[in-house]
């Protein structure tokens, strides 16, 4: 499976090229699980997470000597027309081990926020404390994966997981065993990755500087996004801003997110101002249906729209950042 923030570019077997290649598997520990187990020993949670990284290395490689263990001819688009780099001097009857060790193997992560919560009673937006341990897991977890790379010269990487995949899940699981608990798992879901909660008040820039060293950590594939409440075309000097912090945070993959606005009668989607930019009603206004027709939008009209592919208990959560000038040097 592939994810929309996968990065493939460390490579042990060949050359370090994203053309060609891509994450073979990935496996996702759920955090907070094991933080609700460790009980606040935080000693005990990294001794269960040393577990669960052993099991995940072990497990991501037998389902790679499994891959490995089919034919070209099994994929005979993938490899058969050599797109897939190392599979270029391969026959029909050729197994793929040599062509699958050019691919990633991820171990990925869900949570931290609440995990942090359930051991120190904080996630890394409230707390200095907070983000010190949170870095430390994850950059226990990603010392683990260079050294599975080296023991098995695979290409173990860090994943931080996106919460579409896993994190609701990953909260029912946690629900299972613990229950309900106040900031861990009394939402509907588990926070994204190693993002800042979303319905925590913080600014645009101290999400980002929260959040941006995490993205050295996770050479498998990461993203910081912060949520404006306006038309970003209106202020271009805020999104230069924004852009240059991210720069200067040392974030790999970032993202701005904006309101956008949906006309139910005409189906249009974008910014809409006073009047509708494609029909030109106001709100609460009707449209006549010829001029739905003249337009070529009537069989929109009261079309299922699809929404957004995650969690929408976590939509609805999300705040706008604040976005506040920052000055010169501060």
């Amino acid at each position: 499976m592939l994810l929309c923030r996968t990065r493939v570019v460390a490579n042990v077997n060949g050359p370090a090229i994203v053309t060609g290649r891509g994450n073979c598997s990935f496996t996702t520990l759920n955090l907070p699980m094991l933080a609700l187990e460790a009980n606040k020993d935080i000693d005990k949670f990294f001794e269960l997470l040393d577990k669960y990284l052993d099991v995940a290395e072990r497990q991501l490689y037998e389902r790679l000597q499994y891959q490995g263990s089919k034919k070209v001819k099994n994929f005979p688009f993938l490899m058969g027309e050599n797109f897939w780099y190392g599979s270029e001097n391969l026959g029909p009857d050729d197994t793929l081990e040599e062509a699958v060790k050019q691919g990633t193997l991820s171990i990925g992560f869900v949570g931290l926020a609440e995990t942090l919560v359930a051991l120190i009673g904080k996630h890394h937006g409230e707390s200095a404390e907070a983000q010190e341990l949170g870095l430390k897991i994850i950059g226990h977890m990603r010392d683990w994966c260079d050294d599975a790379t080296k023991r098995h010269h695979l290409n173990y990487t860090l994943l931080a997981t996106p919460s579409e995949s896993y994190a609701g899940t990953a909260l029912k699981q946690v629900r299972k065993k613990f229950g309900k608990v106040p900031g861990v798992s009394d939402r509907e879901y588990l926070t994204n990755s190693c993002h800042v909660p979303v319905y925590y008040d913080i600014s645009v820039f101290d999400k980002i500087e929260i959040e941006a060293p995490y993205h050295a950590l996770c050479n498998a594939g990461h993203i910081a996004y912060v949520e404006l409440d306006g038309d970003t075309c209106q202020n271009i000097d805020a999104i230069e801003e924004i852009l240059a912090w991210m720069k200067e945070c040392g974030v790999g993959y970032g993202s701005i997110n904006h309101p956008v606005d949906y006309d139910p009668v005409c189906g249009y989607v974008g910014v809409i101002g006073d009047i509708c930019p494609r029909c030109g009603r106001k709100e609460f206004e009707g449209v006549p249906i010829q001029r739905l027709k003249k337009l070529g939008v009537w069989k929109e009209y009261n079309a299922k729209r699809i929404g957004y592919p995650g969690d929408p208990s976590e939509e609805a959560d999300r705040k706008p950042n604040i976005y506040e000038v920052r000055k010169q040097g501060g």
